[in-house]
């Protein structure tokens, strides 16, 4: 499979290399990364690096992360996961909806369009398929979890020995916190830690919509009610972490009732995720 093309599998009990289960149509899909400013921000500067990393670093969530589409049959069940694992201490959970499932005709069920994808999210599962191990490319419903492993969505012995996998890595994690700042603001802080050579961290922040319903009433899912949870809707680049202390101020960027946000470290190319957490709404303690 070429790296733009992505096609729509359902998957059987035995996970091979993907089989194609519908009559031969493939749904094609180009993607292009969108990312939306997020605001005045304000950088503090990055102090030297840490002289002790084991008094910096400490355990920070593992993160899965679903591609997803409202137009695959075999979908639902992997979004119903996430939704558990969202509720569950140690993991941050995000849904990204891919694009290219909306051109796909389910016979006289018609097209559904995913009301939440994006070619963004595409994009970003492209880039997955080429770094992390696994099957090689894209397919729905793939969970990645940490940057580092990928397994079939809804297959919970799967996706928990990756889940476990991850966290028992010897990788350090930065400790990353997202408080809220002023009336509407929001201060990000990455510790400092000693990182390879010249190495440069992505510092993201991640907005998603908590939940939401919708009626399906085409395509694959017709007829049904699918809810989704932390569906995400954007990522911007907030700033570079090189291995000091890192203090970012953004405004108008508090998370709410319907709309929450996490942080999440990463180095360029999409390599192992260093460190992440979901955005609190309380105040930043001043240290």
């Amino acid at each position: 499979m070429t790296d733009n093309r992505h096609k729509a599998y359902r998957w059987e009990t035995t996970v091979h290399f993907a089989t194609m289960r519908r009559s031969g149509r493939a749904a094609l899909g180009i993607a292009t990364v969108v990312l939306v400013a997020a605001g005045a921000i304000m950088l503090h500067g990055q102090g030297t690096f840490a002289a002790s990393p084991k008094e910096q670093v400490r355990e920070t969530p593992v993160v899965v992360e679903l591609f997803t589409s409202q137009g695959c049959y075999s979908c639902p069940p992997a979004e119903a996961m996430l939704s558990e694992l969202a509720r569950r201490d140690g993991i941050v959970a995000l849904e990204h909806h891919v694009d290219y499932w909306d051109s796909l005709v389910y016979g006289s069920a018609g097209r559904w369009k995913d009301v939440f994808s994006s070619s963004s999210a595409t994009e970003r599962q492209r880039v997955y398929a080429q770094v992390v191990p696994g099957r090689g490319h894209s397919y729905t419903p793939q969970m990645v979890i940490d940057g580092r492993f990928e397994a079939v969505g809804g297959r919970d012995s799967e996706v928990g020995r990756a889940i476990a996998k991850a966290g028992g890595t010897d990788q350090p994690r930065l400790a990353v916190t997202a408080r809220g700042a002023g009336a509407a603001g929001l201060q990000v802080r990455v510790a400092a830690a000693a990182v390879p050579g010249d190495a440069t961290a992505g510092v993201w922040l991640v907005r998603y919509l908590r939940e939401h319903v919708t009626e399906v009433t085409r395509g694959e899912n017709k007829g049904k009610t699918l809810t989704g949870r932390n569906i995400v809707r954007e990522m911007t680049r907030i700033g570079d972490w090189h291995g000091g202390e890192l203090v970012i101020d953004l405004e108008n960027a508090r998370p709410d009732a319907e709309h929450g946000c996490a942080v999440i470290v990463q180095p360029d190319g999409q390599g192992p995720i260093l460190g992440a957490a979901y955005c609190a709404l309380e105040p930043a303690t001043n240290s």
